[in-house]
């Protein structure tokens, strides 16, 4: 952009000293036949070459005509005509495929048109509206030539004063003809249906899933049937629908869809509604005492501007902060962010010609400019980081570059930091004893990490060894096979030289009985003696304990003590199933294999 000389401002009332300036003058030129609002403005890398350009919806003079125009640099690049006046422009990533170029979206009427590299891509209708009863049933009347136009509109301007639904955009067009034409609008229209369809009033982004800048976003439309929709970015369904009491003007949004957002409506009512996630009507109310004329999130902050000349601070549950009067009445207001410098501000564009910059309740810049300013809007533009473009009453262009070395500074105060940033804080034990162990993390993290990882696979190795261990010895309860899900207990009871031997077996499995089952006692019969060492074993259901009882009498006189090995097969085999060791005498229950 080639910047213009100062001497363009500075007869207009400019700031006279451009030296002191924070702002270079880029281009000026006030018969670019630009007519539109702030929120019909955006700024977009359209095509994924580095090159930001404006979007503008364009009213058009006195609101005929409106076009899309697309600029490059301070020229026009491409336009196109729209069916209706634009209510407002955004752009969003739809999906992560990769170029990762933004499209277009523009709200017209009840539709909102996107665009992908400039080119029409998908088109969105608002669901159509059930008519009023009563409206219906009169253009019946008309199509059966029972009633006479002039009786059709008399009922018609009835229904419009008493009923609460307004009418369908026919019955308006037909209340609008003189007395001549009715009966001809009336003939050539009878036979359509009745059509009842809202508009799109605002439009504004929301990030899907992830907080990047880059994230995949979704639309939100507020309508003129006083609902907000919820878009899905790539099929473009409607993902969520919340009421209001009353029309949506201005929105603001944080947060993320799939996560946590909310939602602020400024409406026609001079109210501003707060919605959270899965709610569908408002939790707070902010009663404002004039209409708004702007609103705006900064931080955690809703910066409302309204028709009695102020700007306001709200916290999100309703709670006045800070108010500011100006000079003049509030025409435009729009986010100053400069991401170099982590700063967020709110700009004013004022009836007196004046654009005024705030952070909270604090001026940190005034611009002055040749014609009151009717839009504002900041970012990247071409390849400059910080671009101001502005739209003025007579449809002028202003584009400002702000200096690399600006710095903002509130009320003209010395450049640094505040006296109080000096004073020692007195921090309690357990906060400091937390930032250090926090420090020593963030200073020692891949080293803790490590030895965590390799304790770790120590800990999956021992147990890996003991469980091996314990397969080779056989001394597991629990049946390695997953075909024969079996689990067997031992439990020895008596003090001696009899001990009652009782074995639990259980089928662990969760539907599958198991048949043809055998058990067998292996000891040593110089030490003990079993009336009973083979069993039988009936059908297992799933889930039940069967318990098999034996006596097991001790032969010997000295107190030595041994094993018994419990086998349980399967009828016509050899190896065992499952096999456990029970010791003798005086072992409670079943040692581990």
């Amino acid at each position: 952009m080639a910047a213009a000389s100062s001497s363009d401002y500075n007869g207009c009332g400019a700031e006279s000293n451009e030296a002191n300036s924070k702002w270079l003058d880029a281009h000026y030129d006030p018969m670019a036949n630009i007519h539109t609002f702030s929120a019909c403005l955006a700024l977009a890398d359209l095509h994924g070459d580095g090159e930001y350009k404006l979007v503008v919806g364009d009213l058009g003079p006195g609101g005929q005509q409106p076009r899309l125009k697309v600029l490059k640099g301070p020229l026009v690049m491409t336009e196109s005509p729209l069916p209706a006046l634009p209510a407002a422009a955004a752009t969003f990533l739809m999906e992560q495929h990769e170029p990762r170029t933004p499209a277009l979206a523009l709200a017209s009427g009840p539709c909102v048109y996107v665009y992908k590299n400039l080119r029409p891509y998908f088109k969105f209708s608002l669901p159509q509206l059930p008519p009023n009863p009563l409206e219906q049933d009169l253009w019946n009347q008309a199509k059966e030539d029972r009633i006479d136009p002039l009786t059709l509109k008399e009922m018609l301007e009835s229904i419009r004063e008493t009923a609460e639904e307004p009418l369908s955009v026919q019955s308006l067009r037909f209340l609008q003809l003189e007395l001549s034409e009715m009966e001809a609008f009336v003939n050539q229209h009878k036979s359509n249906s009745i059509k009842r369809q809202t508009v799109i009033t605002t439009m504004t982004t929301l990030k899907k899933n992830l907080a990047d800048e880059d994230a995949v976003s979704c639309l939100v439309l507020g309508t003129e049937n006083k609902e907000l929709l919820v878009l899905d970015p790539e099929a473009f369904t409607i993902l969520a629908k919340m009421s209001l009491p009353s029309v949506p003007v201005f929105l603001e949004v944080s947060g993320q869809f799939d996560v946590e957002f909310r939602l602020a409506a400024a409406c026609r009512n001079g109210n501003i509604y707060i919605l959270r996630r899965d709610s569908k009507h408002p939790k707070y109310c902010i009663e404002l005492s004039a209409q708004p004329v702007g609103l705006i999130r900064v931080h955690k902050v809703l910066v409302v501007g309204s028709t009695q000349d102020s700007l306001h601070g709200f916290t999100h549950k309703g709670k006045k902060l800070w108010t500011v009067q100006m000079p003049a009445a509030i025409l435009t207001m729009n986010l100053l962010e400069q991401h170099s410098r982590g700063l967020q501000a709110v700009m004013t564009g004022l009836a007196n010609g004046e654009v005024r910059i705030y952070r909270d309740k604090a001026l940190l810049n005034v611009i002055h400019t040749p014609d009151a300013v009717t839009s504002l809007c900041f970012g990247r533009y071409g390849r400059e980081d910080n671009t101001l473009i502005m739209t003025t009453r007579g449809g002028g262009l202003i584009i400002k570059i702000l200096k690399r070395t600006a710095v903002f500074v509130e009320g003209g105060s010395e450049v640094g930091p505040p006296p109080a940033q000096a004073m020692k804080l007195n921090v309690p034990r357990k906060t400091r004893l937390y930032v250090d162990q926090t420090l020593r993390e963030r200073e020692a993290g891949t080293a803790m990490h490590r030895a965590f990882q390799t304790d770790l696979y120590l800990l999956r190795l021992r147990a890996a060894r003991a469980y091996l261990q314990a397969l080779e010895s056989s001394l597991s309860p629990m049946s390695a096979t997953a075909r024969e899900p079996l689990k067997l207990h031992a439990v020895v009871q008596g003090l001696g030289p009899t001990f009652k031997l009782t074995l639990h077996l259980q089928n662990t499995s969760t539907a599958r009985p198991v048949p043809g089952l055998l058990v067998c006692c292996l000891y040593n019969e110089a030490l003990y003696s079993l009336p009973r060492a083979f069993f039988k074993v009936p059908l297992l259901v799933p889930g039940l304990n069967y318990p098999l009882e034996t006596f097991v009498e001790s032969l010997s006189n000295k107190g030595i003590s041994d094993i018994i090995k419990v086998l349980v097969l399967r009828e016509g085999q050899s190896a065992p199933l499952l096999s456990a060791h029970v010791n003798m005498p005086g072992s409670e229950g079943l040692a581990a294999a």
